[in-house]
Order: C-alpha cells, then structure tokens, then sequence
C-alpha cells in the first residue's frame, strides 16, 4: 500500500477550519431572559424586558449578539456608549438596553 505524506500546513489549516465551524454564535434563544426575581431597585421587569427587545432589534444589525453575562456592568457601561452613538436610540431606550446588558446593576 502506498502511504500518503500528511502536509503540516494543511493538517493545522484543517484543524482551524473545522475549530471555527464548530464555534457557534449566541442566537436569540441563547440570550438572558429577564424575570421578576431579576428586577432591581433601578431597574424593573419591565425596563429589563424592554432592553430586551431593543437589545435583540438593534444590536444585530452591526455585529453578533454579545451574551450580557459574557462581560461585566463596568464594561458593558464602558463600550455601550461607543454603539449607541451610531443609532437612533433615545437616552430612555439606551438605559433600558444598559440596564437589559448590565442585568440591571
């Protein structure tokens, strides 16, 4: 039988393409679902929930869904600011889309 010589760039470019293929991007399922035992003092169901929304009709249309727990309220804070910028977003709605991303802290 004859043996085959296994190309080492093509091995490892092999391995990336099938690693990349296997990383998946949250989706709307994927994305934190706010419930009442969520609420805060500065944040209610109903701001939650319409951060939400406007998380999932927004966001999107630029990048992938980043999940909100994937960063902290100081960075969510942080680089919400540079995003919005660049909508039509009203102050009151990017402080529900804060408060959905920064789970309400």
């Amino acid at each position: 039988m004859k043996s085959v010589k296994r190309n080492p760039l093509l091995v490892v470019g092999l391995g990336l393409a099938l690693t990349i293929a296997s990383c998946s991007k949250p989706t709307v399922d994927s994305l934190y679902v706010p419930t009442a035992a969520d609420a805060t003092a500065t944040a209610t169901l109903a701001d939650l929930q319409a951060g939400r929304n406007l998380y999932i009709s927004n966001c999107e249309r630029c990048h992938n869904f980043y999940l909100p727990e994937k960063y902290s309220a100081a960075e969510w804070k942080n680089h919400l600011p540079g995003m919005t910028s660049k909508t039509s977003l009203t102050s009151a709605e990017i402080l529900q889309l804060t408060k959905y991303a920064t789970k309400g802290k």
